[in-house]
């Protein structure tokens, strides 16, 4: 899929809307349109890379802040005390539906593993 085609690109851009939790140059965290939990927040790294296996093709300071901005929104939506999980859907077999890097944020209720 080309940035063009991407939905999470096209968020990033400004071209959808999104309930924004956090904005900056480089990572943005929205709320999940199909939250599995109270708090689902989506943290993207603005630049297009599909998955982990490109991960590598971002600044190593975007990857840390991928990490930091999960631990904000977590906080920000108040879900730090009782604990929450930051999970990567990785290729189809694992459930990843949008190809652009993601890190799943979700909190608010005791989460079992998947």
């Amino acid at each position: 899929m080309s940035e063009a085609e991407c939905i999470f690109c096209k968020i990033a851009r400004g071209e959808m809307d999104a309930e924004v939790v956090h904005d900056e140059d480089d990572v943005l965290a929205f709320k999940d349109i199909n939250g599995k939990a109270p708090v689902h927040v989506l943290v993207i790294p603005r630049q297009h890379v599909a998955n982990l296996e490109e991960i590598g093709d971002l600044p190593d300071a975007v990857v840390k802040r991928l990490f930091e901005v999960s631990s904000a929104a977590a906080q920000k939506l108040g879900v730090t005390e009782g604990g929450y999980a930051v999970r990567v859907n990785n290729g189809p077999d694992a459930g990843q539906e949008v190809f652009h890097l993601h890190l799943h944020v979700m909190g608010g209720k005791r989460l079992g593993m998947p």
